[in-house]
């Protein structure tokens, strides 16, 4: 049997059964960055034979993982014009998108498309019995709306420390107590795997697959929201560190505060700079207040019910144009504080401003980081604008839930080996 191109030469033989789940998984992937190829293409792109691409076409079509969605070229017909795709709906997934006063299900297919999406709000006097009934509630409605009342893998970002280990909620002294009873509930209620990450390591996710570093292996996404925080990618590996704090830098002690940060509050430190909060007190001590700096640009996307008051700041200063200018040369050079460590420590190369805020400033906030940066570094550090804002922790929730799910489908559970009962 032929050995796909990407197994080395010299390489001990695989085992006949290693070497079909290899080859299955390998043409699956390229079914799935590629869209939909004929078994000539899958030929020429695996450099697998023939007669191997013939026998894993028909391997994942019994599994019901492929199937025929067409064909190619207007003139041909017949088994070399068929064109064979992923089948979407082979697996459902859920996203969840936890914050302090709401939380957005998206619920998705084996390619990652968004087949229904609802938010829910939280009010700020309810119980953590009445959030988390009314988060199953809004669940159970998402998935009806998208046909789909067996979800495959649920995918939940959340805000605090998760143990590696255990992957559970540490640093609860400071997130709802809903957020860890409805993960209990959801791994309780559901016989499918749950998967719990940190916010912002979902939101790097997100930014690297789909957003503003697909074309870097190595960054750091820098979390500019309600409060802060930092995601970090090195070589393409996400990294948690020994307690799942790796990122946590609204502690890191910064010039600038009026204290240091403590075990159990990060007031003092970073989170004092570039939080939400101290971002709209920097705007009033420029004279600009949201609704004095001007409308937003027209194109500008609805902000969200909630997403921090920064995000209408920012943007409202960046539409202003030289009216805001003091204001965000003065955000640019807190931000650059941050920065200027995180490039010390790791020196990644990019650093990406994510979040709400971090989006809402665009290029002419991370241009204004990028100069101050430059003036506290040697280091050449590439500083950049969030494609996907808020929603990047949905959307990275999502695209967690479909690698989980398709390394089981497509890799040790997918055909020849075993699979979810």
């Amino acid at each position: 049997m032929d050995a796909p191109r990407t197994v080395a030469a010299g390489r001990t033989a695989a085992s006949p059964t290693t070497a079909r789940l290899i080859n299955d998984r390998l043409a699956l992937q390229l079914l799935q960055s590629e869209g939909a190829l004929t078994a000539g293409q899958l030929k020429t792109l695996t450099g697998l034979s023939r007669p191997t691409v013939a026998d894993l076409v028909e391997r994942l079509q019994e599994a019901g993982l492929i199937a025929v969605v067409g064909e190619s070229g207007a003139q041909r017909r017949g088994p070399n014009a068929r064109l064979y795709g992923i089948v979407a709906d082979r697996a459902h997934l859920v996203g969840l998108d936890l914050r302090t006063h709401s939380v957005t299900v998206a619920v998705a297919d084996l390619l990652g498309e968004v087949r229904a999406e609802r938010t829910v709000p939280i009010g700020p006097d309810d119980t953590a019995e009445a959030a988390v009934a009314a988060a199953l509630a809004g669940l159970d409605k998402a998935l009806a709306a998208a046909g789909a009342p067996h979800p495959h893998t649920i995918a939940v970002g959340a805000p605090g420390l998760v143990d590696p280990a255990t992957g559970r909620l540490g640093g609860t002294d400071w997130i709802p107590s809903w957020h860890v009873a409805l993960v209990g509930e959801l791994r309780a209620r559901r016989a499918v795997p749950v998967l719990l990450e940190n916010e912002v390591n979902l939101a790097a996710i997100a930014e690297q697959r789909d957003g503003a570093a697909r074309d870097h292996d190595t960054f750091v996404l820098l979390w500019l929201g309600h409060g802060t925080g930092a995601a970090v990618v090195l070589d393409g590996t996400l990294r948690r560190g020994a307690s799942g704090g790796t990122g946590e830098i609204g502690f890191l002690p910064v010039p600038g505060t009026d204290a240091l940060p403590t075990a159990s509050g990060c007031d003092g430190g970073f989170h004092s700079l570039a939080g939400s909060t101290a971002i709209c007190a920097l705007a009033a001590q420029h004279g600009l207040p949201a609704e004095a700096v001007g409308p937003a640009a027209a194109d500008a996307p609805a902000p969200d019910t909630d997403a921090p008051p920064a995000e209408a700041v920012v943007r409202a200063a960046v539409a202003a144009g030289d009216a805001g200018a003091a204001f965000l040369d003065a955000l640019a050079a807190r931000i650059a504080l941050g920065v200027a460590a995180v490039s010390a420590v790791l020196d990644p190369g990019c650093v990406v401003l994510g979040g709400e805020t971090g989006s809402g400033g665009g290029e002419e906030l991370a241009g204004r980081v990028a100069g101050h940066l430059a003036r506290l570094s040697p280091l050449r550090t590439d500083v950049r604008a969030g494609a996907l804002g808020g929603r990047a922790v949905l959307r990275g929730a999502v695209l967690a839930a479909r690698d989980a799910a398709q390394h089981e489908l497509f890799g040790a559970g997918g055909p020849g080996g075993s699979s979810r009962p």
